[in-house]
């Protein structure tokens, strides 16, 4: 009896121990797994932290650039206006007031009437490569054969021609000019009869096109 009582004794000592040893391993378990969620759950906390930072710093960003451009737009009115000389037509053209003027008026010149418009500062109307946000002329030659200038353009497919008539005075119609309007000088340009001469209404840079469609051309009047 004292011999199966020891090896009773032994098996439920062995028992114990496989039991603590099956605790253990659990707990080493359930400690290195809550130990790998908790690490888990760090990770994507500041990864979700790190995207939230990104999303609004980009939405400010997104709200200064439209704050920005909206204030851009409003600084613009009210709109200045240049009248020209009665003998060509009178011209009005109307154009923001954070922009600057340079106009030529000179009746001996193949260009009675030549304006450059610009933001801020005129740059030098001498060098060829200067880009204007406007420029307005009044030329000494026959609407046609100004038109015939841009015969190449048109063939080369390298510029479009509509018809066209300013809102202000739809009686006159001429015609508008997208692509190349000039060398090397991309943009749109209005071309109208103006008595026996020729009115061009122009802009030379895309960034330029909105002013252009939405502030010169409509306010823009002459007496032809």
């Amino acid at each position: 009896m004292s011999g199966m009582k020891r090896l009773n004794q032994r098996g439920s000592s062995t028992a114990l121990l496989l039991s603590l040893v099956t605790v253990s391993v659990l707990l080493v378990a359930a400690l290195s797994f809550g130990g790998w969620a908790w690490s888990k759950e760090q990770k994507y906390k500041n990864h979700s932290d790190q995207l939230v930072a990104q999303a609004v710093a980009s939405e400010k960003q997104s709200v200064q650039k439209a704050d920005a451009a909206s204030y851009a737009e409003a600084a613009k009115q009210p709109l200045k206006t240049y009248v020209g000389p009665s003998a060509y037509g009178s011209l009005q053209v109307a154009y923001p007031k954070t922009w600057s003027a340079y106009v030529a008026e000179d009746a001996t010149s193949g260009s009675p009437v030549d304006g450059y418009f610009e933001p801020n500062v005129v740059p030098n109307v001498t060098d060829q490569t200067s880009i204007f946000a406007l420029r307005v002329q009044v030329v000494a030659t026959s609407y046609d054969q100004v038109l015939q200038e841009f015969t190449s353009a048109v063939q080369q497919k390298t510029a479009t021609v509509t018809s066209y008539a300013l809102p202000r005075l739809p009686q006159v119609v001429g015609v508008r000019i997208d692509g190349t309007i000039a060398q090397n000088k991309q943009g749109s340009m209005i071309v109208l009869p103006l008595r026996d001469k020729t009115l061009k209404i122009w802009t030379e840079a895309s960034q330029f096109e909105s002013d252009f469609n939405n502030n010169i051309l409509p306010n823009f009047s002459f007496s032809p």
